[in-house]
């Protein structure tokens, strides 16, 4: 049995025993308020055996026809309860006004054991909502929380009784059915709000602190992330979050996929437990003509990757240029219509670019090559000029399509990362006239 099930059970018991004290003693001391809360522990004992229920149905894991888990039984069985109490609730309140009102005649004759019931049935009501409390706080759940709330409630309405019984001992009748009229009042507050809560839940009304607190937990995210849209709904204790957020339109879908886990990351650490759904979207046009450019050419099929974007301003008109890689194994005729493709995207995307020009080139997922040592010391000789010491790693790889050179050199760390990518160039450019046999530089700068 799962441990809500059991505090469910405890429960009911209680309940069952409360029904007996409660009647036994107020039938002996013809106490109206007694009486009362009685009844209040009978609709007990049925609220009991609900949550005892809707605790079973809710621990059900999720399903093909519930996806979302059953949880929604508990706020079930929580409203149920909550118009048990306001309907025996009302007819306590009535019978109380027409005693007060002298339209029925009674006695109220308390007796010492009256009162060992009363501190009895104190004691256990203290303990089961105790007990509720703390398995609503460790398990979420609306219908133990329910319970908690509803047993506090008979506390305190048992202090009443008590109150009235003693003023009843004390030659003052009326006290007794004041004190059932307060705790009819009592209760049918209580399950007003009851119900408002777990009608707000059925009804998915949007829990307002906890949206705050999860815009919050986004809006912190550092590097920020557009929240366009957030919508949380509870179920039997549990959050769901809908999420979109937008990212640059050029963003490749590994960073997208990044900015949508960094959101779940900030929401579980909010609201722990909750399960959110996050769907990336990219930004509208806000962005520049080259992040725009980019954007539109990744949204035809078949483009595998784009590399030497160039954006001109020939005489006022902007002309762009760039490089697309596709299957190599494609048809040249198939490649050709991607690449008309992706120029009517661009101009259709980017309004102001009026010239668009491509270049195909096949994509190698993989190259073959074999690390060499030839003319080292002539490259190592240019990195030394350069930067007045040797380069932190050098390799040459000879590939099919030439040898390619690898350098990392370490330069100041107070320097921008323009003078870094020049002094690279310049090494770059003198590698290239010291070794004509190279086919490409790739320089690696470090603090």
């Amino acid at each position: 049995m799962s441990p809500q099930r059991r505090t469910a059970l405890v429960s009911v018991g209680a309940a069952c025993l409360l029904v007996a004290i409660k009647l036994v003693a107020g039938l002996a001391s013809s106490s109206l308020g007694l009486l009362a809360e009685a009844a209040h522990s009978g609709t007990d004992l049925a609220a009991a055996l609900l949550t005892f229920f809707a605790v079973s149905v809710a621990v059900r894991p999720a399903d093909r026809g519930h996806p979302y888990g059953h949880g929604k039984a508990q706020n079930l069985a929580a409203l149920a309860e909550a118009g048990f109490l306001i309907l025996v609730s009302v007819g306590i309140g009535v019978a109380a006004i027409l005693r007060l009102a002298g339209v029925v005649e009674f006695e109220v004759e308390p007796t010492w054991w009256t009162f060992a019931a009363i501190a009895l049935v104190l004691l256990v009501d203290g303990s089961r909502t105790m007990v509720s409390l703390r398995g609503a706080r460790l398990y979420r759940s609306d219908a133990l929380l329910a319970n908690a709330l509803h047993f506090g409630s008979d506390f305190v309405g048992t202090i009443a009784v008590l109150a009235g019984l003693t003023a009843a001992a004390l030659g003052f009748p009326a006290g007794d059915s004041i004190a059932a009229l307060f705790v009819s009042g009592l209760v049918v507050a209580a399950a007003f709000r009851l119900g408002k809560r777990n009608v707000d839940a059925l009804m998915d009304r949007a829990p307002e602190d906890d949206a705050r607190i999860a815009r919050q937990a986004i809006a912190r995210l550092e590097p920020p992330v557009e929240l366009r849209r957030i919508r949380l709904r509870r179920a039997g204790g549990e959050h769901f979050a809908d999420v979109v957020i937008g990212v640059a339109p050029g963003a490749a879908i590994g960073q997208g996929h990044a900015a949508a886990d960094r959101v779940e990351q900030a929401l579980h650490a909010a609201l722990p437990g909750i399960d959110v759904v996050v769907h990336v979207e990219p930004r509208g046009g806000d962005g520049g003509i080259r992040e725009r450019t980019l954007a539109a050419a990744l949204t035809v099929s078949h483009v595998r990757e784009i590399h030497n974007l160039t954006v001109l301003d020939v005489d006022g008109s902007i002309e762009v240029s760039l490089h697309l890689k596709l299957p190599g194994d494609l048809p040249l005729d198939q490649a050709h219509e991607i690449a008309e493709q992706v120029e009517a995207a661009i101009r259709r995307d980017v309004r102001e670019v009026q010239t668009v020009r491509t270049h195909l080139e096949p994509l190698k997922e993989t190259a073959s090559g074999e690390e060499v040592d030839i003319d080292k010391e002539a490259v190592e000789a240019v990195v030394r000029d350069e930067t007045g010491a040797e380069p932190r790693e050098l390799r040459l790889v000879r590939t099919d399509d030439g040898i390619v050179v690898f350098l990392t050199l370490g330069l100041g760390a107070t320097g921008s990362l323009a003078d870094a990518h020049g002094r690279a160039a310049a090494i770059e450019e003198r590698v290239r006239e010291a070794v004509p046999a190279i086919a490409d530089v790739v320089v690696h700068t470090e603090p």
